[in-house]
């Protein structure tokens, strides 16, 4: 297997992420020398992403910017732009809303999930660029780089790590670095 050693001044460039032989909803991601285990999809890794499927997208998509939980422990500082999450954030998974696949304020009235959680998945979320730079509606939404539910528990099409994991790659990440969901 080739594993993505691949690094730039500005952090790490590429990042790949595989499903686990024999488990289609936990894999392996691969950053630089870095081997690490992460949820994925309940759907496990599919081409055509659908909203509401629970897969993880087969695609290489970029990191664009973040949310953090300031009030739940420290992390480190990240090349990556991370703003603190509030608790009026949400972002919108309704497909025939015109906020459809963007970040919105709650209250709001279409289906939205929150940024604000109770459990920890959202202390570290960053937002990838599938269905957002060429937006299509119904092809997904809210597809993150998060953390991980105790025991890889699968997401809903995100890529989530440990946080211990997420605090090692933090400060390698930049608005540079892809994520390479393969098979």
């Amino acid at each position: 297997m080739h594993l993505a050693r691949k690094r730039q001044g500005h952090g790490i460039a590429i990042i790949e992420v595989r499903a686990k032989p024999g488990h289609k909803t936990r894999g392996l991601l691969v950053a630089g020398n870095l081997v690490l285990e992460c949820a994925l999809g309940k759907g496990g890794i599919n081409t055509f992403k659908r909203e509401g499927d629970g897969a993880t997208p087969l695609a290489a998509m970029r990191l664009l910017y973040g949310y953090r939980r300031g009030d739940r422990g420290s992390l480190p500082p990240s090349r990556l732009p991370l703003r603190p999450v509030r608790r009026l954030d949400g972002w919108c998974d309704a497909p025939h809303d015109a906020n459809y696949n963007r970040p919105v304020p709650l209250p709001f009235s279409a289906s939205h999930e929150k940024m604000w959680r109770d459990d920890n998945l959202y202390d570290v979320c960053i937002v990838m660029d599938w269905n957002i730079a060429t937006r299509k509606r119904g092809c997904g939404s809210a597809i993150f780089f998060h953390l991980a539910k105790p025991g890889y528990t699968p997401t809903e099409g995100c890529i989530a790590l440990k946080r211990a994991d997420m605090a090692r790659l933090l400060p390698h990440l930049s608005s540079r670095t892809m994520i390479r969901v393969m098979r």
